[in-house]
């Protein structure tokens, strides 16, 4: 059994970012006592001050940065709006208690704070992301799950009430949703010798029921399409801190493409954190390759679908490698294919056959 690496128990994760807020909050204490202003410094997140870093392998902000000020009345209003959400992070964190994005804004109403709209408090929320450079997980805002994960994995709980308690991932036939207690409890050990990101939850059911976990010793993650960001966190945890190998498995076409890229290398909207990405993961396929290897049936591209490849070509990371080719090869083709298009050939073809000759051509990328 693989047993996880040292790591920064979760304990001392949530100690160290109230530490964080308790600093700000003090810092603005100090401030008003000296008789001055108090402000945030936050990092620009405007598209000039987003890079791509090489040596990170994703997309990161620049140095630069702003100043919020309750000195500036053009800035009061998101200065106020931005302390108290640091407040009630402090308060959800230390209380252990979850919220979500709506919750955020519908409890700012009880202390006066007033948003806009739900879009007002959900940039609220990424400014602060920004100022600590961490994810809303870490301040227990967590979005609504809808991915899921399978295989013999055991974790311990961390969350109030069930602290200590272990489970295996593999008890249950439909698997375990990716929600907030499952993306902080600790990992514990695994026989797994691979994780498998899949983007469909019909392939997800599939892969269970043919045993995939036990023929490939793996564990199976269903992304639920773009993988939401805890998702990505759990993944990144499997990874190293149990030294997991990662591979993806997408539609054949360029959103699929591009879900595998976000998993790998981050999305620009994500560029102020660096806790999201699986750097070494493999996106093994659908590629545009496979669909004629393959010969599965397909449907056109629409012109969504083509601009789409088109502006991929300008990003950074699409300029060498299968990344590049792949791209290619759907522009020339003007044809994608879904994952369920094996079932042409059987409904175990994918299981059976691709997923084998992927694996171990996943061995040479």
């Amino acid at each position: 059994m693989k047993k996880k690496q040292s790591k920064k128990t979760t304990k001392e994760k949530q100690e160290s970012l109230i530490d964080i807020l308790k600093g700000y909050g003090v810092q603005a204490y100090n401030d008003l006592d000296k008789g001055e202003f108090p402000k945030f410094s936050i990092p620009n997140r405007s598209i000039s001050n987003i890079i791509y870093d090489k040596k990170l392998r994703q997309y990161i902000l620049g140095s630069n940065t702003s100043l919020r000020s309750a000195k500036n009345t053009a800035q009061l209003r998101s200065f106020t709006q931005l302390l108290w959400l640091a407040f009630f992070a402090n308060k959800l964190t230390k209380e252990k208690k979850s919220s979500t994005l709506r919750d955020v804004y519908y409890s700012s109403q009880a202390f006066a704070i007033d948003f806009e709209d739900q879009q007002e408090s959900d940039n609220i929320i990424v400014d602060l992301e920004a100022v600590l450079s961490r994810p809303r997980e870490d301040f227990y805002v967590f979005p609504e799950e809808r991915s899921s994960i399978f295989g013999d994995l055991t974790i311990e709980y961390t969350i109030p009430g069930y602290e200590g308690k272990k489970m295996n991932l593999s008890d249950h036939p439909d698997g375990y949703a990716i929600g907030p207690s499952l993306t902080s409890a600790d990992l514990v050990d695994t026989s797994a010798e691979l994780v498998i990101a899949i983007e469909k939850g019909g392939l997800f059911t599939r892969f269970i029921e043919e045993k995939v976990d036990k023929k490939f010793k793996s564990i199976i993650i269903n992304t639920g399409g773009q993988a939401p960001r805890s998702t990505r966190t759990l993944l990144k945890r499997l990874h190293e801190e149990l030294s997991l190998p990662v591979v993806i498995l997408t539609d054949g076409d360029v959103y699929g493409e591009h879900i595998a890229m976000v998993i790998k290398s981050g999305s620009a909207n994500a560029a102020h954190l660096r806790e999201l990405t699986v750097p070494d993961a493999k996106w093994v396929g659908v590629w545009a390759t496979d669909i004629d290897k393959y010969k599965l049936p397909t449907i056109p591209m629409t012109e969504s679908d083509i601009k789409r490849c088109y502006d991929l070509q300008k990003d950074p990371r699409y300029q060498e490698g299968i990344w590049k080719k792949e791209l290619e090869v759907f522009l020339k083709i003007k044809r994608k294919a879904e994952l369920e298009a094996f079932s042409k050939y059987g409904l175990t073809n994918i299981t059976d056959k691709y997923l084998p000759k992927k694996l171990e051509e996943a061995k040479s990328l």
